[in-house]
């Protein structure tokens, strides 16, 4: 047993010390900051504190005002400006960038406003939405006064129609929790998915890194290749546990003291001010499933090849699994009680991505939880048990390996041992 620990403790911190892990996790720490201070990122590089310049040509004399108070409701950060100069005059200030864009106001056959709008790039969708809803509303105004709308009757034609919606399911989600629970399982998916993928990688290169350089007939001979197996997937784990819980302390703390800034925006959207403790739960039994059982087919397909070339095409169909489940749950999050998520939420490489998205949007009995969970406990047994033969009789083998009829060889290398 001591041998057990020695390799799992050397898998452990040899990663722990090497470059690419130390690189890697700075690169991500930097990102984690710089997503969590992107308001602040944003401010330093916006000039004039992020407000736009837009020069009106009103060529009706009467619009530019009325249509200013408009923009004003809409957003304070566009500045319009009245502009007396020709048109091709105020075309070269947005060319030299005195100016961010340039508005024509006019009058239609009907007496209605109409506008052109003209900007070096029209990819500022944002800019072009408001100034658009802008003239819409000061056109709605114009229309009802020639119909002889008071203020009032014009308040009542604008009066968004009421429209509520009643789930009733028992303990269902209300619209807010629901949309709250799918940014935050939009943003867990995708740890899940990548601390996978990169994990699992790791493992196989590990062992097949190590068949490489012949330090495989080594430790065969005094641990056994089972050992060596589970000594890897717990260090690789381990190591995995580390990096995440480096990044999620960075995240959280960066996140409280930018709380303010991230409310409207990223914060807000992803519902990160009230986050549900079952779902966070849930996100970790998951990830910590995931990672056994993808780390489990990945350590007995590492064990199939000797040169790390044919790491990669060797563990391709297990990254394509786990890209699937990821794209089925990426389709679930706006259908999340679809019969086809029930279905393959179930399906056991599925599983921890498409059962947590079903838990963390929508309010599902604890058995059909606990029935995915032990699915997943149950395969990663079998898996375990299987790959722990092959991976005793693969790291046994040595030449081109990179064909799945090789398992076949591995199992009888095993039984003649």
């Amino acid at each position: 047993m001591n041998n057990f620990w020695i390799i799992l403790f050397h898998t452990y911190l040899d990663k722990l010390k090497s470059k690419s892990f130390i690189i890697t996790t700075i690169l991500t720490v930097v990102i984690v900051l710089a997503l969590t201070n992107i308001q602040n990122i944003i401010d330093v590089f916006n000039k004039d504190g992020g407000k736009e310049t837009v020069a009106v040509l009103d060529e009706t004399g009467q619009l530019y005002q009325p249509f200013k108070q408009q923009i004003a409701a809409i957003n304070k950060d566009i500045k319009l400006t009245t502009y007396n100069g020709s048109e091709k005059e105020a075309e070269q200030k947005v060319k030299k960038g005195d100016i961010d864009g340039l508005i024509q106001l006019r009058f239609n056959q009907e007496k209605l406003p109409e506008a052109t709008y003209k900007a070096m790039s029209i990819a500022d969708s944002s800019l072009y939405t408001d100034l658009q809803t802008g003239l819409q509303q000061l056109k709605m105004t114009l229309a009802a006064s020639k119909l002889n709308l008071n203020q009032e009757q014009l308040q009542k034609l604008n009066e968004p129609v009421a429209f509520d919606k009643v789930a009733l399911e028992k303990n269902a989600k209300t619209e807010e929790e629901l949309n709250q629970a799918r940014g935050l399982v939009y943003v867990l998916l995708f740890i899940i998915y990548f601390a996978v993928i990169m994990y699992a990688n790791m493992i196989a290169m590990e062992v097949a890194t190590e068949k490489s350089s012949r330090v495989m007939e080594i430790l065969i001979s005094s641990v056994s290749p089972i050992k060596q197996m589970f000594a890897k997937i717990l260090g690789i784990g381990l190591l995995s546990l580390t990096q995440l819980a480096a990044f999620l302390l960075v995240g959280y703390y960066s996140f409280t003291r930018n709380m303010e800034s991230l409310a409207a925006g990223f914060g807000g959207v992803f519902g990160f001010g009230n986050v549900p403790v079952a779902t966070m739960i849930y996100a970790v039994v998951f990830f910590i499933l995931g990672y056994f059982l993808y780390a489990t087919l990945a350590a007995f397909l590492g064990s199939l090849v000797s040169r790390i070339e044919d790491v990669q095409q060797m563990i391709t169909p297990m990254t394509l699994l786990v890209v699937a489940g990821f794209m089925i749950a990426m389709f679930g999050l706006g259908k999340p009680d679809a019969p086809f998520i029930t279905i393959t939420s179930y399906i056991p490489f599925f599983t921890p991505m498409i059962m947590f998205l079903r838990v963390g949007m929508l309010t599902i009995p604890t058995w059909e939880a606990v029935l995915g969970i032990a699915i997943l406990v149950g395969t990663i047994v079998v898996l375990a048990i299987f790959g722990a033969r092959v991976y005793r009789g693969g790291v046994l083998m040595y030449g081109k390996s990179n064909s799945f009829k090789d398992i076949k060889k591995a199992l009888q290398l095993t039984k003649n041992e």
